[in-house]
């Protein structure tokens, strides 16, 4: 008899992982928004692709996607893409959805996080902002990050690196939004309001226009990386 891996789940170990039942996680495989499980035997198992990619599902939900919207989005993302890889798309995502938080135990915590978590795991969490102790030994998750965040606590990022970066990213996250706030001020809402919207109305439009927002910065950014990588590389070579 053939050992299991163990990286791989379990379907009930999955829909613990990613807090959805086994009927949502059997619609999403047969939509094709996640691989089908990994056969060993006549049992089915998960990695931690099926991990992200649910999760990324779950964030494009919460961002207001359609489900027709999310195939598409997915589809756009190579088979071949690693974990690491999609959790690139939920990084960027991240910043635009309103947090989905839930208070947990250590042990709930730690199980939602797929192992056992160390002092030191738990400060560079709570670096990322990504976990927020409260009384009685309980914790305040952002739940949408928590996946990410171990991505880069398994790496052994370190502490310091996840409190430079959060101001890094509040610098440069200001920065956008004070930008674009004044392309809409002076470019959107006169032309808006010559034809007598009001700021309700103006304000959905603006929801409306999130997941386009979403779509232009992950371009961009992936773009960048592309850019930077090839002139290192260049640099290397000369």
């Amino acid at each position: 008899m053939s050992k299991v891996s163990p990286e791989l789940l379990t379907l009930d170990e999955l829909c613990s992982r990613v807090g959805l039942s086994v009927r949502n996680v059997r619609f999403y495989t047969t939509r094709g928004l996640v691989p089908a499980p990994i056969r060993r035997g006549r049992s089915g198992y998960y990695s931690a692709d099926h991990v992200v990619r649910l999760e990324l599902v779950q964030e494009l939900q919460a961002h207001g996607f359609t489900l027709s919207a999310i195939e598409k989005y997915v589809a756009r993302i190579p088979d071949s893409a690693t974990p690491a890889d999609i959790a690139l798309h939920r990084t960027l995502l991240a910043p635009w959805m309103a947090e989905a938080h839930e208070v947990l135990t250590h042990e709930e915590l730690c199980e939602r996080a797929g192992r056992e978590l160390t002092t030191d795991d738990l400060d560079t969490l709570a670096a990322l902002s990504v976990i927020t102790p409260v009384a009685h030994g309980r914790y305040e998750v952002a739940l949408a990050h928590l996946s990410v965040a171990m991505g880069l606590v398994d790496v052994g990022f370190p502490t310091s690196a996840a409190l430079a970066a959060k101001k890094v990213y509040a610098a440069h996250g200001r920065a956008i939004a004070e930008e674009i706030n004044e392309v809409f001020r002076g470019q959107v809402w006169p032309t808006y309001k010559e034809q007598g919207i009001s700021p309700e109305q103006l304000q959905e439009l603006l929801e409306r226009l999130k997941p386009l927002s979403i779509a232009g910065l992950v371009s961009a950014y992936e773009s960048a990386v592309n850019d930077t990588k090839r002139e290192s590389i260049e640099r290397r070579t000369r």
